[in-house]
């Protein structure tokens, strides 16, 4: 597995995005637990998750503790890197709202703490902007966090580069990871990967491959990545994440499994080199 850096820390360079295995549509629990050793067996060593990954108002926090499980029950799970978020909630009708306020982050993070059944979270990042809170108070929560010790690094989730500069000012230099939403089908947050390879800052692109119900249909909407998987070999889905992978070194895809062949159809992409002419193809899309 090849790896690149968040922060200090050397992860692989294809993580493991967990929240298809506790929404909407999720698989039983003995194919998730399979899907992440199946993960960790390949030598994945980040697990993307958060505690609004559930489906039904009682079950916060159910990716965290089924995580937990897996990591409790693998020999490699001590050296995985999980990475969580707060500031999103949903209150089991389907929905998403917001809580950016600095008691609510507080208080979600000493929740994923106990699920995660740790002393300090590896990565904690700032789920979503919260247009009821000002930016700097809820970063401001999240750099309390890192201070006391609760989380060893930080992170920003759905970020502008605005936003970006501010949290890296208010952290004092320590943010370590944006994660935004970055595929074929939403290229709007190249702004914020070039931002993050100028300042050193893991960028993360979440939903990669187009997210849960169209990541099958990525072939048969984009052709040039049709034509090179075709040409490689391989599945469109594993040539775009070689694409995003030489985009820049500081790029760490999180695709979203709940099956062991599909993650390890992703992790392939490490190994797949595509030369100048098809990454241009790729590029314009």
């Amino acid at each position: 597995m090849h790896t690149r850096r968040i922060g200090d820390v050397e992860v692989s360079a294809i993580g493991l995005g967990a929240m298809p295995m506790s929404i909407e549509g999720r698989p039983d629990e003995a194919r998730s637990l399979a899907t992440i050793h199946a993960a960790l067996d390949a030598g994945v060593t980040l697990i993307d998750t958060a505690d609004a990954y559930h489906r039904d108002a009682h079950e916060v926090g159910h990716n965290e503790t089924l995580i937990a499980k897996a990591l409790a029950s693998h020999d490699r799970g001590k050296n995985v890197l999980v990475a969580t978020k707060g500031g999103h909630l949903r209150p089991g009708d389907g929905s998403w709202t917001l809580d950016g306020s600095p008691r609510y982050l507080k208080e979600a993070c000493e929740g994923s703490l106990r699920r995660l059944g740790v002393e300090a979270i590896g990565l904690y990042q700032f789920h979503r902007p919260d247009p009821r809170v000002p930016y700097a108070e809820s970063v401001g929560a999240i750099r309390d966090l890192l201070d006391e010790g609760k989380i060893r690094m930080a992170g920003i989730s759905n970020a502008d580069p605005q936003q970006i500069r501010q949290a890296q000012e208010i952290l004092g230099g320590r943010l370590v990871s944006v994660q935004n939403q970055f595929s074929p089908a939403f290229r709007s947050s190249e702004p914020e990967l070039e931002l993050c390879d100028e300042l050193g800052i893991a960028f993360l692109p979440w939903s990669p491959l187009g997210g849960i119900s169209r990541a099958g249909e990525l072939g048969s909407a984009y052709a040039p990545f049709a034509r090179v998987a075709e040409a490689q070999g391989v599945s469109p889905q594993r040539v775009c994440l070689a694409w995003m992978l030489a985009k820049s070194p500081v790029v760490v895809p999180i695709p979203g499994a709940s099956r062991p062949e599909t993650i390890l159809d992703s992790l392939a992409a490490v190994d797949l080199e595509l030369g100048s002419e098809e990454l241009a193809q790729l590029d314009a899309v």
